[in-house]
């Protein structure tokens, strides 16, 4: 992912921060010629028996994801593959009217990290089965109302031949952050008022990152 200099996130925390608030990556792999690449949208958790500890690049963390086996995907992936993880953070479009400026021209203001990774395929029945009760209690605690999972461990069971879950041990990352920073102070700030106004939670959600961004003003 190509990244301008201005549009790097000003703390590592930023990248970790996404990952955890936005965990459906775009998972994507080269395949083979004639039928790649493979690309599926899949949740993504940070593996509960690592660290918890991430590096500024968040290289050496391992991640948690799984798949329907019956998914061409699953098939193609092997061991040692190099896997791309696309998660996406809030975004919202800016048009030119709110700039107050002529000319100007439209843009998208996106968040985004890509994590770069070695896949280590899951076989064991009970370990996959480990990465599906992490999974459903990490997001329910982040995300949910307070499920307990304890009664549907058997459910669980049933439908885990089906699952293939995976580790990725992460080589590096890579965030962007696009949120007028190539704008003048002044313009920055009405953008971010402009999408702290609106009732779409994916444009306060953009605001309020702006709101965080270092003042390069007077």
């Amino acid at each position: 992912m190509f990244v301008p200099s201005h549009y790097r996130e000003p703390d590592s925390s930023w990248m970790a921060d996404l990952i955890r608030d936005n965990p459906l990556a775009l998972a994507v792999i080269n395949g083979r010629a004639d039928d790649g690449p493979y690309a599926t949208h899949l949740p993504v958790i940070p593996d509960p028996q690592a660290s918890n500890e991430w590096s500024d690049t968040l290289t050496g963390t391992t991640l948690l994801g799984h798949m329907n086996r019956a998914n061409p995907h699953w098939r193609a992936l092997e061991d040692k593959d190099v896997i791309l993880l696309a998660f996406t953070g809030p975004h919202a479009y800016v048009s030119p009217t709110v700039y107050e400026v002529t000319p100007a021209a439209p843009t998208w203001n996106f968040t985004s990290v890509h994590v770069r990774g070695v896949v280590e395929k899951i076989d064991s029945l009970e370990e996959t089965l480990d990465v599906v009760r992490a999974t459903a209690l990490n997001f329910e605690a982040r995300f949910g109302d307070g499920w307990d999972q304890s009664e549907s461990v058997d459910y669980f069971r049933r439908i885990v031949p089906a699952v293939g879950a995976f580790r990725v041990k992460v080589t590096g990352a890579e965030g962007m952050f696009k949120l007028s920073q190539e704008q003048p102070p002044e313009v920055r700030d009405r953008v971010q008022k402009s999408f702290s106004g609106r009732e779409c939670t994916r444009h306060r959600e953009t605001a309020d990152l702006m709101s965080r961004l270092p003042h390069t003003g007077p």
